[in-house]
């Protein structure tokens, strides 16, 4: 059977099943969101006269659902407009729906026997093709699937996704025992490549393997805490980015997944793996579980209440974060912030490796927290193997994914010695697992079996011997192509590489891949390359996980202004303007793709590729007025070309509307929050494609360039930009005017702003006149540097570079 996902429905509009549905909808699936109808009127229905059968009445929850996720923060849409894709109704009322959908996702209340009796509604009159999954976190699948139809149980599964699904990349699939291998081959293949998830497997055992693994290390942890009088601050200081995990460590982190959540499912765990001895030591800790009822009791769930282990508290000027005293009970305002040497000195160190090194090596209680962590951490995934797992890999990626650690339990202990580890461990009482000492005994001495730093197999204990890890085809990871051999040229700040089919990539490698000098001469080598014959085509991209280019090198920048290196200065920006456009018109094609922070000089480079294949999640935007200038690079140019021009062309049309969408764009410092949005404001262009799969991204650039020759490329025609002149220059003035004179800009930012409108108008011309590309590029040039020159900016830059925060001076 041939499947295919045009239509979905999601059932239960909470606060998973509703952002699976904008999920859906930013994936391009039609969906509709059903939930129950309500049982009783709230008083402002009363007041309206409303009864419970009146359809608002009957679809209140439903809506109240999409609103939150509509109104979410960070948002759950590419765009608030995907939310017309998403259609409400009941589970009373529309249910008939479920007939034409290609798949039906059901993410209702924990409790078997109300998803059964759902089940059994379903299994009536799903269609033949229709497959059903279940987003429980902990039910087993086969007991939700009971009783049901042959066909039903060939076509439902679990999909467990992680919340945010827009944010979170983990995916487990849990096939029940009838599922047939075409629909779970069907489900990976469009959770990872439309979805943009990274896929699972997983067996049917309780809370399956990130949450498994998740609360039995962390139900040990919080034990830990207590019994050796840790503070929330010390721990979240010491639990981050020093030990490879996100600044949300352990206590943010319960708060957002919710106090009242964390206990659900610890309640739930326990009850379903009376066997796990080392789960159940923690999982049982009285003093654990006294303070999370406690909080739970009192209404501290977390963020959601604005109060857990953190209590948002609103003080003149701003807001403080306080935390809770775990042996008061009470709320402390902040102190001086904890420090511990062990952290410090793990901070200054590059990788993971380094700064587990140091803490692991460490006596002081930062030291003492992490070794307990890793180590029990370490043992208890080696003890759920073969339970929830046959191999490492599943559950090293479902740590990472799930919980968006740097690196899995046997990725952290590959990278430390396994059997150094090993030994560390039992002196801790933390013994691994046997196998793990059977698996160096026979020499294997790590978990995976590396080609360079590829992984290219995983142990299997019960096969001992490593197993092939198989990979999504044609994938390109830019540091196995280096280690391959393929680097044609490097620097300090970039590096080129040979990628396979006439196609060179141009990799940016400096501090968040800011743009400096070495970078615009690595883009003018493959250019030059190409056009001696060396390539075809061109890909600018990275693996870097955070950043495709957060901008130019401000450091640099406020350096040569105050030096008075003003040739030099002049020279880097003419530079990146005339790298820009040889891109733009370069004969052969040139891809760019960003992902992540595309800020300043990166959204200028990305807007002058011949074609852009950008990740979904893409945060672009012209944001040089925070550090006291404007775009220079030629962005004040590219997106007057894709914001004036076109309306410019037709008779009569007032331009005032489109200069101040670029205006707002470049003075509010506008950033996309997805590639979506960033195509709505203009950056990307209706040629251009968006991937889901961020691990997709240079592969499908690759493509791209490879359809853009055999499609018979060839560069744009040189093309004019419409200069408003000084009607609209007077016009936006007046604006600016009005927004100092109202307390809602500074005056040095309307200083700012003058010098910005200056060069969008074209200047003082006495009437709008179409002008060569090059004239806005130099009227950007000028103001940029004439504003480097000014004290006010230059504050502007320090500022940012000491506090990573805009002065509003």
């Amino acid at each position: 059977m041939t499947y295919k996902v045009n239509y979905a429905v999601v059932i239960g509009a909470g606060t998973m099943g509703a952002a699976l549905a904008a999920h859906l909808a930013n994936a391009g699936v039609r969906t509709t969101l059903l939930d129950i109808i309500p049982w009783e009127l709230t008083e402002e229905e009363k007041a309206k006269g409303q009864t419970l059968e009146d359809p608002k009445v009957r679809n209140r929850i439903v809506n109240t659902g999409l609103q939150a996720v509509v109104k979410s923060r960070p948002a759950s849409f590419f765009a608030k407009e995907l939310a017309d894709m998403v259609t409400v109704g009941n589970l009373e009322d529309n249910f008939e729906v479920i007939g034409e959908a290609d798949w039906v996702i059901e993410a209702i209340i924990e409790n078997l026997k109300i998803k059964q009796d759902l089940m059994a509604r379903i299994d009536e009159i799903r269609p033949e093709h229709c497959i059903i999954s279940t987003n429980t976190s902990g039910i087993p699948i086969a007991d939700i699937a009971q009783g049901r139809s042959e066909g039903f149980r060939q076509h439902f599964l679990g999909t467990h996704f992680f919340n945010p699904p827009r944010y979170l990349k983990l995916l487990e699939i849990i096939p029940g025992p009838d599922t047939t291998p075409e629909v779970i081959k069907f489900i990976s293949h469009f959770g990872e490549y439309r979805l943009g998830k990274g896929i699972v497997p997983c067996k049917d055992t309780p809370n399956f393997i990130a949450n498994r693994l998740g609360f039995g290390s962390g139900a040990f942890s919080l034990d830990y805490i207590l019994e050796h009088g840790y503070t929330v601050a010390e721990v979240d200081a010491i639990t981050g980015p020093a030990i490879g995990r996100p600044k949300t460590a352990t206590f943010r982190l319960i708060d957002l997944v919710g106090v009242d959540v964390w206990e659900h499912v610890g309640t739930n765990l326990a009850e379903a793996i009376p066997y796990d001895e080392h789960a159940m030591r923690y999982l049982g800790s009285e003093r654990a579980n006294k303070l999370i009822h406690s909080m739970v009791e009192k209404g501290w769930l977390g963020n959601k209440t604005k109060q857990g282990f953190y209590k948002m508290v609103r003080k003149e000027g701003g807001k403080e974060f306080w935390t809770l005293n775990l042996e008061t009970m009470e709320h402390e305002p902040p102190g001086e912030k904890p420090r511990f040497d062990s952290i410090g000195e793990a901070r200054g160190k590059e990788t993971l490796a380094e700064k587990l090194e140091v803490l692991l090596a460490a006596d002081d209680r930062a030291g003492q927290l992490v070794q307990a962590m890793i180590y029990q951490g370490l043992a208890y995934a080696s003890e759920r193997i073969p339970e929830v797992a046959d191999t490492p890999k599943p559950i090293d990626d479902a740590m990472r994914w799930g919980f968006g650690h740097q690196a899995g339990p046997f990725e952290i202990w590959d990278m430390i010695g396994v059997a150094k580890a090993s030994e560390a461990m039992k002196a801790a009482d933390f013994s691994p697992a046997p196998w793990v000492e059977e698996m160096v005994a026979k020499g294997f001495e790590t978990f995976y079996h590396y080609d360079g730093d590829q992984k290219i197999g995983a142990y299997h204990p019960g096969k001992g011997a490593y197993e092939a890890i198989e990979r999504t085809p044609g994938l390109i990871v830019l540091k196995e192509e280096k280690d391959a051999g393929k680097i044609v040229a490097q620097n300090p700040g970039a590096v080129l590489v040979d990628i396979g089919d006439g196609v060179g990539c141009v990799e940016f490698q400096t501090k968040m891949n800011s743009i400096d000098d070495d970078i615009m001469a690595m883009m003018n080598e493959a250019m030059d390359r190409a056009e001696a014959g060396e390539f075809e085509g061109i890909v600018i991209g990275n693996d870097d996980e955070r950043a495709f280019c957060a901008g130019a090198n401000v450091f640099g920048v406020v350096m040569a202004a105050q030096n008075g290196m003003w040739d030099q200065l002049e020279g880097v920006v003419k530079l990146l303007q005339d790298t820009n456009m040889r891109m733009r018109y370069f004969p052969k094609p040139v891809v760019v793709a960003p992902f992540g922070l595309t800020l300043g000089g990166g959204g200028e480079i990305t807007m002058h590729g011949n074609r852009v294949v950008a990740a979904a999640e893409l945060y672009i935007g012209q944001v040089e007025l925070g550090v006291g200038v404007i775009p220079a690079g030629g962005g004040t140019k590219e997106l007057l070309r894709r914001i004036v021009n076109p309306p410019m062309r037709t008779k009569d049309v007032s331009v005032l509307p489109f200069m101040q969408t670029v205006f707002e764009l470049i003075g509010m410092a506008t950033v996309a929050t997805s590639a979506v949005e960033a195509r709505r404001h203009g950056f990307l262009g209706p040629r251009d494609r968006i991937v889901m799969n961020r691990d997709h991204l240079l592969a499908q650039a690759k493509k791209e360039v490879l359809h853009m020759l055999d499609t018979g490329y060839v560069p744009p025609a040189p093309e004019k930009i419409y200069a408003a002149g000084r009607d609209t220059l007077a016009a936006l003035r007046a604006g600016l005017h009005m927004f100092a004179e109202g307390g809602y800009i500074t005056k040095y930012e309307s200083h700012i702003g003058e010098k910005l409108i200056f060069a969008m108008t074209g200047g003082e011309l006495s009437k709008p006149a179409w002008v060569s590309e090059q004239y806005i590029l130099d009227l950007e040039r000028e103001a940029f540097l004439s504003l480097c020159g000014e004290e006010k900016t230059q504050e502007r830059m320090w500022h940012m570079l000491q506090n990573n925060k805009v002065l509003r001076n």
